[in-house]
């Protein structure tokens, strides 16, 4: 299980997010080493905040930065029904420009690649949305945690 630093505001066990790699501020940080240790990309969880560790000041976050500890975390995600069940692999079926949509957040799901394929850990079934405006046959699934 990694150990990163992440901005005081966001560390509380159950928090979910992208790791997006280094900002500008970054450059020339003392922490970079700490800070800078997960992969791009990935979907992350805050699964433990490290007792007793202090504050450091942080060109990004404005309260600063704390000791927690993360693993990566599952995406749901919208993919074409066709041969998506447990344990096969999936991939978006791409960009979708209805944001007013209940299903856009996961047709395009932060920490899943439309390039990419992923493994289908569970089918959760129907998505959210009446129907598809782009006429998709879709399911809801969620991608099983990345092994990176």
């Amino acid at each position: 299980m990694p150990i990163t630093l992440l901005g005081a505001r966001l560390a509380d066990p159950g928090t979910e997010f992208v790791y997006r790699g280094e900002a500008d501020a970054c450059e020339g940080c003392p922490y970079r080493k700490q800070c800078l240790n997960l992969t791009e990309g990935v979907r992350y969880e805050v699964t433990d905040v490290r007792e007793g560790g202090q504050v450091l000041d942080c060109g990004v976050h404005d309260e600063g930065v704390v000791a927690v500890d993360v693993e990566p975390a599952s995406v749901t995600a919208n993919v074409p029904s066709k041969g998506a069940y447990a344990g096969s692999k999936g991939k978006l079926a791409g960009p979708c420009p209805h944001t007013e949509c209940p299903s856009h957040e996961y047709c395009e799901p932060a920490g899943a690649d439309f390039d990419e394929e992923y493994q289908i850990g569970e089918i959760l079934g129907d998505p959210p949305h009446d129907y598809c405006a782009l006429d998709r046959e879709l399911t809801l699934v969620e991608f099983a945690p990345s092994e990176d």
